[in-house]
This record gives structure tokens, C-alpha cells and sequence, in this order.
């Protein structure tokens, strides 16, 4: 009789045992031949050696589809027990797993809704730094951010940094009221509200404290070594080429970085270029660096915001 200890790191044990050991009994009830023994985060599992590797495949299914997720349920470990029969590395566990990137704080389902924001999530896999470009509205950052938010979960990294450019947009930043936390917080706002989608706030809060989560703006990069983590530039085409330079040399060795823009809103003076474009042009054949564009076809917006984007595409070409 083999004998093996498994410890809840990753799931909470409440949520394990479920309410009245009701999970807990659903898993046994799939593994008639192994014995268990369930005290805390320590589970004893005595039985058939073959049952004891069907149980760990399908624990190691569970943690991943829990981390995804962010909850347990009945129906998640019965699909969780049912792919770990086969292999953890299958087409069906990929499905099962990368269909939906986490569950927010409303209970919503956060995943890639088109096709290139499929394409941001697999660059992201597989390139170290990734630009996303493209129109208002078609997710770029907020796919970005849960990106960095599964990534921080699956404990590959140990912070997120978001940083965009503090650029005014057609309005004076030296006249807002407040110190230089409140004046920078309204340029941040957006990178807020997609965390506050997907972390309950109080939990949002003390990750902030610790600097678990780190929100500046790009100027604070400077001089920084930015490793053991994910790092989001946004708005870039705000960004200098000295900035955007800047900030892409500032990655250590475990990191990865993602900088969204949008070339059809640049809000630096007229006579200073936008150093996206430079970027885009001399990075764009390097391995390990990848480019995504997205396009009007998919805005996840008000259906108008499509509409309107492209009405001024075609009045931006008549001049």
C-alpha cells in the first residue's frame, strides 16, 4: 500500500473540504481504492499506486483550473478529476484551462473575446516583450492586465508594475488641485479600474501597501531594475523615445513587458514624434519581441465606439 502526503498550498482549505466536507466526498467518491486521512492543510492518501497518480494529476488539474477560475465548485473538480485520467499537458486540460483566464470580482468570466486578443495572450506566452497596438477600445490593456494578474497568481512572477506617461491630455496637470499622488492618480485611473476588476478591493488595497502591485508613472522608472515581474506600459504613444527607451531597458532577467498604445491618439507637442513609432520600426524584427495590432473588429465596447472610430478613419483620409 503506497502512502503519500498532499498539503493545500494553493486552495484554500475550506474551500477544499467544500461545506460540510461536501468536495471533499465528491473526491473520494472518484477514488474508491485510495483511503483518506484530512486534518487542515495536510491530507493523507493511503491506497493503489496507479489511483494515488490519477489523484495527483488530477490535484495538479484542480489548482490550475482553481487559479484560473477563482473559485471551486462541484462541476470544477468533476472536470478537474475527469481531464486528470488523461494528462495534464492534453488539448482538453489547455481548453479547460486557457478558455477563461481568471473570474473577477463580479463573478465575471475575464478572457480573450477576439481574435487578436487571442493573439496578445499567446504572444505573451511565448515573447518576452510584447506591444500591443491599436484603436480605443479593443482591450488592450485590459487583456494586458490579466495577463499579469494570472501570472501573479501562478506565482511566475512576484509583482506587477503598470506605468503609463502622465501627458495631458488638453488640460493643465499644474493647475489640478492636490499633491503630485492626487494630480498623477486620474492619468492612472484606467489601469485602477482593471484591477478592481479582478481583485477584490481589499485585497487590491494590500497588495498596493506591500507593492506587491506598483502603479507610477513612466518617469518613476528611471534608474530601476525591474526583474521577478510583469510590467505594463500603457498609452506609450505618449512616451519619448528617450522614455520608451528608457523604460525597455530597464527589464531584468525574469521579467516581461507589455506596452499597449494607440498611434491615432498622441498627445505630446506637435513638433515631438511619439516614440511608439520608433519603437515599432526598429524592434519589430528581433526574436523574443512580438507585435500585435488590433483593429475596429475588436472594440468590446459600446458597438458605437466602432462606428465612431471608424467615421474618423475615413475623415482623416479625405484630408
Amino acid at each position: 500500500m503506497t502512502e503519500r502526503i498532499y498539503t493545500l498550498e494553493i486552495i484554500n482549505p475550506q474551500l477544499f473540504y467544500g461545506p460540510n466536507n461536501a468536495h471533499l466526498n465528491l473526491i473520494k467518491s472518484k477514488f474508491p481504492k485510495l483511503q483518506f486521512v484530512a486534518r487542515g492543510e495536510e491530507i493523507k492518501v493511503f491506497g493503489d499506486e496507479l489511483s494515488m497518480n490519477d489523484f495527483a494529476t488530477g490535484m495538479q488539474v484542480l489548482e490550475k483550473l482553481y487559479i484560473k477560475k477563482g473559485e471551486l465548485n462541484e462541476h470544477i473538480i468533476h472536470e478537474a478529476l475527469q481531464i486528470g485520467y488523461t494528462d495534464t499537458d492534453s488539448e482538453n486540460v489547455t481548453t479547460a484551462i486557457e478558455d477563461v483566464m481568471l473570474i473577477g470580482t463580479r463573478g465575471q468570466k475575464i478572457k480573450a473575446r477576439t481574435i487578436n486578443q487571442r493573439k496578445m495572450v499567446e504572444s505573451a506566452k511565448q515573447n518576452d516583450i510584447l506591444f500591443a497596438i491599436g484603436p480605443a477600445g479593443t482591450g488592450k490593456t485590459y487583456t494586458a492586465v490579466a495577463l499579469a494578474v494570472v501570472a501573479l497568481k501562478e506565482r511566475e512572477i512576484r509583482r506587477i508594475i503598470l506605468t503609463r506617461p502622465a501627458v495631458e491630455a488638453g488640460e493643465n496637470l499644474g493647475f489640478l488641485p492636490g499633491d503630485l499622488k492626487e494630480k498623477i492618480d486620474p492619468y492612472l485611473r484606467p489601469l485602477y479600474d482593471a484591477l478592481e476588476d479582478m481583485i477584490p478591493s481589499d485585497k487590491l488595497k494590500s497588495m498596493i501597501e506591500s507593492r506587491t502591485v506598483e502603479i507610477a508613472p513612466l518617469a518613476f522608472m528611471r534608474g530601476r531594475t525591474l526583474d521577478n515581474c510583469y510590467v505594463i506600459l500603457d498609452e506609450a504613444q505618449n512616451s519619448t523615445d528617450l522614455q520608451l527607451k528608457m523604460f525597455l531597458t530597464r527589464m531584468g532577467p525574469n521579467a516581461k513587458l507589455i506596452i499597449t498604445g494607440d498611434l491615432t491618439q498622441v498627445d505630446l507637442p506637435k513638433k515631438q514624434m511619439s516614440g511608439l513609432f520608433r519603437a515599432l520600426k526598429i524592434l519589430r524584427n528581433i526574436d523574443g519581441i512580438s507585435i500585435v495590432e488590433l483593429d475596429t473588429q475588436d472594440v468590446v465596447r459600446h458597438k458605437l465606439v466602432k462606428e465612431i472610430i471608424k467615421a474618423y478613419d475615413k475623415a482623416d483620409e479625405q484630408i
